[in-house]
């Protein structure tokens, strides 16, 4: 590699660390717009999954997630029940958190995509290590592949710095 193109490598990399962990959070936001969409859609399915656990996370746990509660001890089921619905609390502050973001320091969007994939891959990892007995094939599954997908593209795109238009 030569030294141009050497120097165009750290200057894209500091680019990318530097949308990702900006030295100033402000309401400015060079990524694409599209991002924020995919951003808004993704706090608002991880509210509603939040909220539906927290409601009624006995039922989600058994149809959602595959969890055969019904083969516990009673008392083993309501502690499934309660560390379910306290990783339902957790959920819904990130999903706060990234509201915030969202409407008043939009220059931390990069940030928080790369949140929200770290604690899926924490969530993965702990599932791997520790894993949850399930029955059948829960549907759960297919959408968290589903916002892990629309996840990395939201990165990404809040990544890509935008062009500006300038008028002639």
């Amino acid at each position: 590699m030569n030294q141009g193109n050497a120097n165009t490598f750290e200057q894209s990399r500091a680019g990318i660390l530097s949308r990702l962990f900006p030295a100033r959070i402000d309401n400015t936001y060079p990524g694409s717009k599209i991002a924020l969409w995919i951003l808004g859609l993704l706090i608002a399915v991880r509210t509603m999954q939040s909220v539906m656990i927290l409601v009624n996370g006995y039922s989600i746990a058994q149809s959602a997630d595959g969890i055969p509660l019904e083969t516990y001890p009673a008392a083993a089921a309501q502690t499934i029940v309660a560390l379910f619905t306290l990783s339902a609390v957790n959920r819904l502050v990130i999903s706060l958190i990234c509201v915030v973001v969202l409407v008043r320091y939009r220059r931390a969007v990069p940030l928080m995509f790369l949140l929200l994939l770290v604690t899926y891959a924490a969530g993965q990892l702990v599932g791997r290590i520790v894993p949850i007995v399930r029955v059948g094939q829960p549907p759960a599954a297919i959408m968290n592949l589903s916002l892990l997908g629309l996840t990395i593209i939201g990165l990404v795109l809040s990544l890509w710095k935008r062009r500006t238009v300038t008028e002639s």
